[in-house]
């Protein structure tokens, strides 16, 4: 089987230019792609309980705990215990995190935009409705 022929591998060498390619882009915040996300995911819905968040970002919970403690290290969020349940903690954007999350969605649109230039909108349109049906079909 030739790799061009091998769906694996394209989309292996595809997603490896992409996270190369927003790796570079959010580089001048000094946090990694992932890092990036859930701070955008936070100012999105920021107080959220950490497994709604974990769900959210689609990371398991010791992934998303080493990422946590690394952005409450750089003082970008804090964890609140739950008064109404104390096996739950809640994450809140500190107000550097929130700008700090400002910034990172304004690179995040624009690495989107610039990542699939190549593309037409019809294009654009349909490789995200492809892997979205790829990701349901790997969930199963």
């Amino acid at each position: 089987m030739k790799p061009d022929e091998c769906i694996f591998f394209q989309l292996s060498k595809a997603s490896q230019g992409g996270i190369k390619y927003l790796t570079q882009k959010i580089s001048s915040l000094g946090i990694t792609p992932v890092q990036a996300m859930v701070l955008v995911f936070l100012k999105e819905e920021d107080q959220i309980m950490a497994g709604e968040l974990g769900k959210k970002v689609e990371l398991d919970s010791a992934t998303l705990t080493g990422i946590l403690d690394r952005l409450e290290t750089a003082k970008l969020i804090k964890r609140k215990g739950n008064p109404s349940d104390r096996r739950s903690i809640h994450i809140h954007l500190t107000e550097e995190g929130k700008g700090m999350a400002k910034k990172a969605r304004l690179l995040l649109e624009e690495a989107n935009k610039e990542f699939l230039a190549s593309l037409s909108q019809a294009e654009d349109e349909n490789l995200r409705s492809l892997l979205a049906t790829l990701r349901e079909q790997s969930v199963r």
